[in-house]
């Protein structure tokens, strides 16, 4: 086999793609990863680290100036924003290395640099050198989505992306989108001192009681709320930005970060070449085992439009691979997790009560409040709500969904509960630590028992 010819060519070098090359040296087979841009995909370079980690940082500032125990000062003094980023490049540059880059000579697979293009349904070029493979996975990932949005090209707006690259805070932004990473870039701005304007409505896919504490979250914060569509940009005076909303409102701001979704990064890859297809959001199609239209090109990660979450990618990938290399392999997506990082954290995992109906569920649900939860009062941070979904029939845990302090905390044990079918009897008999987050849960299937109040420790 020449140098040029492998088991498995996978295009990226993100969270998926990393996978599907650790899955195939376990294989004992033949991989090369092909990447044009920085190693390690979007959550690497541009997603879930940097936001978290300027997130963390944001929070910081935001406790010490609305902190619950004035007896105890704090203060918050000007935020030097290019050593805030240089520290998040620093922590990207480390990770990179480690997490990638000797992960990849730990597993003996190479990187090649250049940009890939399949020139027809067998091959694949990188920088003009045919690179051919008995398979292939692409993933690649996705990239900030830009709606069709009048004066939008006219004014110098801001993705996530861009934004995390700022060198000094603007007075005033106005963000448009009211999904996850709107949610997180808003709040991480006003967190730092920026006056945030959010179009769009707030958390528009989760349980309403979550949505509610978050968006009162948002309005003591400072973030004014114009929960419906942005319909035109234009410039205004002083080089700010006006975004006009769909009842005739205006909102303007120094900046313009625009968060209205993600798609697919397909650009330059050559699909219609290949024998690919896409949907009509430009993602490519795949079926339950990762397999595109091509049987011998697999997909996986965010590009195939599947949950964009790191670990959905990375499983996807492990499957892309086995698919690929003769093991068709599907995954289970039954109590997939999902945090959004803002303050109070949302966290939900499997069905929503809308959801759980649609599937004929006969639902019963209870909605514990952080008024009841021993660790939030400690805390002195009594918002927030947490949400059990369940089947009225057989008491199995359909969905968790929660807006608290570290709300994601719990989703992993909401996980085992909805994979494994647990109860809400299970739930409540189940030993739960004192002064813990974790202990919601064990009090929320409590209500399905008596709605009144136990002792803390009853």
């Amino acid at each position: 086999m020449d140098e040029n010819t492998w088991d498995l060519v996978v295009v990226g070098t993100g969270a998926a793609a990393m996978a599907a090359g650790i899955e195939a040296r376990s294989r004992g087979k033949r991989v090369l990863l092909v990447e044009h841009g920085p190693l390690g995909g979007t959550c690497l370079n541009i997603g879930c680290i940097p936001s978290k980690n300027l997130l963390a940082a944001a929070g910081q500032r935001h406790r010490a100036l609305a902190n619950p125990f004035p007896m105890v000062p704090t203060t918050a003094g000007e935020v030097d924003v290019p050593a805030l980023m240089g520290r998040k490049q620093d922590l990207i540059d480390g990770l990179r290395q480690a997490k990638y880059e000797d992960v990849a000579a730990a597993h003996g697979f190479p990187i090649r640099h250049g940009h890939a293009r399949f020139v027809d349904e067998a091959t694949l070029h990188v920088e003009d050198e045919p690179v051919r493979a008995a398979a292939y996975v692409i993933a690649t990932g996705a990239a900030p989505h830009l709606p069709d949005l009048p004066g939008l090209h006219d004014v110098a707006y801001l993705t996530s992306t861009t934004a995390m690259e700022q060198q000094q805070l603007p007075a005033s932004m106005v963000v448009i989108g009211g999904g996850y990473v709107g949610l997180e870039q808003a709040q991480l701005w006003s967190h730092l001192g920026v006056h945030v304007t959010l179009i769009g409505r707030v958390a528009p896919h989760t349980e309403p009681e979550v949505a509610d504490v978050l968006r009162a979250a948002f309005l003591t914060d400072g973030i004014q709320l114009l929960e419906e569509h942005a319909v035109a940009v234009e410039r205004g005076a002083d080089d700010t930005v006006l975004v006009h909303t769909a009842s005739g409102r205006t909102a303007n701001g120094e900046r313009l970060l625009v968060a209205t979704g993600r798609a697919a990064d397909t650009t330059g890859l050559g699909l219609d070449d290949a024998g690919v297809a896409t949907d009509a959001r430009g993602f490519i199609v795949v079926d339950t085992h990762q397999r595109t239209t091509n049987p011998r090109i697999y997909a996986a990660g965010d590009v195939t439009g599947a949950p964009q979450y790191v670990y959905v990618a990375a499983r996807t990938g492990h499957a892309a691979a086995a698919g690929a290399l003769g093991d068709p392999t599907a995954v289970d997506y039954r109590g997939l997790p999902g945090v959004v990082f803002t303050t109070p954290q949302l966290a939900s995992a499997g069905l929503t009560e809308q959801r759980a109906l649609e599937l004929g569920h006969t639902c019963d649900c209870r909605v514990l409040t952080a008024q009841d939860i021993p660790r939030a009062l400690v805390n002195q941070d009594p918002r927030g709500v947490l949400k059990l979904v369940t089947d009225a029939h057989t008491r199995q845990i359909l969905g968790v969904h929660a807006a608290l302090d570290g709300a994601g905390e719990l989703m992993l044990a909401a996980t085992y509960a909805i994979k494994f079918g647990l109860t809400i009897d299970d739930i409540a008999d189940t030993w739960a630590p004192y002064l813990t987050m974790s202990e919601a849960l064990r009090l929320a299937a409590g209500l399905f028992r008596t709605n009144i109040p136990t002792s803390c420790c009853a």
